[in-house]
């Protein structure tokens, strides 16, 4: 039996700003969260050293997995393993190991809707299902424990997401307490995404692992430490998991890149240089909150952390994507429409990405003024 994956429809908007920038057109890139700074100097020199002296090969650093776990210690206050990490491809191929060699196939896996894509559509293609709760305004975009414990039957699985994409909301320390709690009572294994952990405008956000040890965790060095094209992440998993997820993982992905993990060690105590960033996307935030109003965008969730603004556009259309596509065509800026994290009611919604430059924050602001004011 096939499974019916959908697409991801942010990509054909970024593709269409590439064909108008072919044509020499000024697009400003707002459709993605990918941050528009590189990797961590430091990082990149290492990586240049390496490139002469290792011919790289199957490889997982020791070294990288040992700082890790005290990353996790000090960061979080919580002992773990060096074992306990699996390097990844990233945070994609994570989710989809810690999903594959924990669940089998046809269990209910249960998660916010609006949400990530690609939780969707990666249950879908390993066959197992979707149980999405709706979650608006009134419980800031995120999943409760509540509505958790109200699902009968209970799912086999749970993600959560926190900072949350395309919210950037976060999950208060009480109610990640909670979530794990009706989680233990109900035997709910817990995903825990925590790729946007380091992007917070409101004070640190917690880790699932705080209040559940076993917690599965999928990081990635693609977002607070902007090495989106070095394809690392890690998977932390109990140490009683250990040997399925490592069978799964030799066999689907064998190891992360040998160049990766060299700059991954690196970046991971280039903090000053990492801060510099979260300062530029908090400016990047408050000209936004201060300039969508004005726009008409009155409703918006709560951009807590990660790099997102996600804005109700109901009032102009019903049609996210032909909405952002006018947009994209008409002013060269290029955005999310929100029917990619909310199949239901994201045709009334749009996502914007400030991970960009600031200036590219304040030229996008000074396009779309105009062409709002047309809409409405």
């Amino acid at each position: 039996m096939l499974a019916q994956v959908d697409p991801f429809y942010a990509i054909s908007i970024s593709r269409l700003a590439h064909e108008l920038k072919a044509q020499g057109r000024s697009v400003i890139h707002m459709e993605f969260g990918q941050p528009s700074t590189g990797a961590p100097r430091a990082a990149i020199e290492r990586a240049h050293e390496v490139l002469d002296i290792d011919p790289g090969g199957y490889w997982e650093s020791v070294a990288l997995k040992t700082r890790l776990a005290k990353h996790y210690l000090d960061s979080y206050g919580v002992k773990v393993e060096p074992e306990q990490f699996i390097l990844m491809c990233g945070a994609s191929p994570a989710l989809t190991l810690a999903l594959s060699s924990t669940f089998a196939a046809g269990d209910r896996i249960a998660l916010a809707r609006p949400g990530y894509v690609a939780y969707r559509n990666t249950l879908r293609a390993l066959h197992l299902t979707p149980v999405e709760i709706p979650c608006g305004p009134e419980s800031r975009f995120q999943l409760t424990a509540a509505s958790i414990a109200a699902l009968d039957p209970a799912p086999q699985g749970v993600i959560v997401a926190s900072p949350a994409n395309p919210t950037g909301t976060i999950i208060v320390p009480s109610e990640l307490a909670a979530i794990a709690q009706v989680c233990r009572e109900r035997n709910i294994t817990i995903i825990s995404d925590e790729i946007y952990h380091g992007l917070s405008y409101v004070g640190p956000a917690r880790s699932m692992l705080e209040f559940e040890p076993n917690a599965r965790i999928v990081n990635s060095f693609s977002k607070y430490f902007s090495m989106v094209g070095w394809r690392l992440g890690w998977l932390l998993v109990p140490m009683e998991h250990q040997p399925r997820a490592r069978a799964f993982m030799g066999n689907l992905f064998l190891t992360a890149p040998t160049l990766s993990q060299h700059a991954g060690l690196v970046a991971l105590d280039c903090r000053d240089e990492l801060e510099g960033y979260v300062a530029t996307y908090a400016r990047n935030r408050q000209l936004l909150l201060e300039a969508l109003p004005k726009l008409g965008l009155n409703s918006i969730a709560p951009p807590d952390g990660a790099f997102y603004i996600y804005a109700n556009i109901g009032h102009l259309t019903d049609d996210s994507i032909s909405f952002c596509q006018s947009l994209l065509r008409d002013t060269g800026v290029a955005t999310a429409p929100g029917v990619d994290f909310d199949p239901v009611e994201g045709h009334r919604y749009m996502r914007f990405s400030f991970a960009v430059s600031t200036a590219e924050v304040e030229d996008a602001i000074e396009r779309i003024t105009p062409w709002f004011a047309r809409q409405s």
